[in-house]
């Protein structure tokens, strides 16, 4: 019995330790740019990386956690450095809420991927951790703030409509595409060194 009470322990303590590393690792990403890289003519964001990482790695409560404490984050900063639209990222259903997300989708769409491929699930997982991210911020943003968003940057709803939709696929592909390149890279090494 005291056995296993060590054991949870040490698993809660390397846990706790995995959330703190990696949701750091996704504050430096937002706090210093780094976190966006330049793919002309936008902007992708990588930020969400971490998350998708703990997630695979060391399954959905890690991944939620880190998700949460990078949608915290993103409400800080609306308030600490705002633009005409962080309004909107104030609303933990637009800001906190699909970054917990994040971390769920990506370890159950892993999960259910059965292959002797080891890279496919991780890949398809990131892309799919990714795509949580798009679309659960713009959707939110288009379904709870469309007119406030609209009114904010002075342009139509119509407008509103063709811009979050844009900013969906110009953003949101190339999101994909990097997250899928750095989670395999990084999961993989990751198994590696634990099998070592």
């Amino acid at each position: 019995m005291e056995k296993q009470v060590k054991e949870w322990s040490k698993l809660s303590v390397r846990k706790i330790t995995i959330i703190g590393m990696l949701s750091a690792i996704s504050i430096v990403l937002g706090v210093t740019g780094l976190g966006f890289i330049p793919i002309p003519p936008v902007k992708a964001t990588i930020m969400h990386v971490p998350v998708i990482i703990g997630a695979i790695l060391e399954g959905p409560l890690v991944g939620a956690m880190v998700g949460l404490i990078f949608g915290i984050f993103s409400v800080i900063q609306s308030i600490t450095t705002p633009t005409p639209v962080s309004f909107v990222f104030m609303n933990p259903l637009v800001s906190v809420l699909p970054r917990v997300l994040i971390g769920l989708g990506s370890y159950y769409v892993y999960k259910a991927i059965r292959t002797k491929n080891k890279i496919l699930p991780v890949g398809i997982a990131a892309a799919a951790g990714s795509l949580i991210n798009t679309i659960g911020v713009l959707g939110a943003i288009y379904l709870i703030y469309l007119g406030p968003y609209a009114k904010a940057l002075n342009i139509s709803l119509s407008t509103a409509k063709k811009g979050i939709l844009a900013v969906a696929f110009t953003n949101g592909i190339p999101e994909a595409i990097l997250s899928v390149l750095i989670a395999v890279s990084a999961v993989t090494a990751v198994v590696k060194m634990r099998h070592k």
